[in-house]
């Protein structure tokens, strides 16, 4: 399976660290953000590492070069940041069958093997990898609704009033049908190309898309204070089904915007 990482953001709000280098550079626990998520895509089984660039994308071509621990990578150009949809599409052309998508801002100590396991038994066209936050928290997401099979019926980008509290992380897998879907949506009243709203097609079109609740933790690394937490986490070892994990879901997605 390849796997898509999506790493052309500049992190505005991770200044001063990110002026000399894109967001997925900044070092957490003594190596950069890309480096986590490399890791545990490779340990997922990736076959191919297609890594969508765009501020100083060179600092990270010239880093990794043309592999990754054996595994190539393709790079892609994103030359304006139009959403992760728009995002997405940079790399259709590379794309030849299911796919990992992990956004490259996000450190992960969590049962994604679950989520590819899940895309590997043929039956979802897709799988989230999914969290429950606080109900006052809900609105700055991509909040899902599902039904009793856990699966997902409803996705809307930051609603005023959430149909839940679970809501999207930085990990999915997908079959190429989100490409055609995401073709067809319309910028968003944030003038950006959403991936929920390409999902909404999905389920709209009677494809079937799983949730699976997130064992563990997962930090987005958007502000200083975000990357000294998961440094925190790393460093004190903090695994799946540490009694801290809870905790650590909630804070992360306090901070994660």
């Amino acid at each position: 399976m390849q796997a898509v990482v999506l790493a052309a953001g500049e992190g505005t709000r991770l200044r001063p660290l990110t002026e000399d280098k894109p967001k997925g550079m900044v070092e957490v626990n003594g190596k950069p953000i890309l480096t986590h998520c490399f890791e545990q895509l490779v340990e997922l089984g990736a076959e191919e590492l297609l890594v969508v660039v765009g501020y100083k994308k060179q600092v990270i071509i010239n880093h990794y070069e043309d592999e990754f621990e054996g595994v190539p990578i393709t790079y892609a150009h994103q030359r304006e940041q139009k959403g992760l949809a728009h995002a997405l599409l940079t790399v259709e052309e590379h794309i030849d069958g299911d796919f990992m998508l992990m956004l490259g801002d996000n450190v992960f100590n969590a049962n994604l093997q679950d989520v590819v396991n899940r895309q590997q038994e043929q039956r979802a066209d897709a799988a989230f990898l999914v969290e429950e936050v606080p109900w006052e928290e809900a609105s700055r997401y991509g909040v899902c609704d599902t039904n009793k099979y856990g699966e997902i019926v409803d996705v809307v980008e930051k609603p005023d009033d959430p149909p839940s509290n679970l809501v999207m992380t930085g990990f999915y897998t997908f079959t190429p049908a989100i490409l055609h879907a995401c073709h067809l949506t319309q910028p968003s009243d944030r003038g950006e190309f959403e991936i929920s709203d390409a999902v909404d097609l999905l389920i709209k079109s009677g494809r079937t898309i799983d949730a699976i609740r997130m064992d563990g933790w997962r930090v987005d690394v958007g502000y200083p204070e975000d990357r000294e937490k998961a440094e925190r986490l790393l460093s004190e070892g903090v695994e799946v089904d540490d009694e801290e994990s809870g905790d650590a879901d909630a804070e992360a997605a306090e901070t994660s915007e």
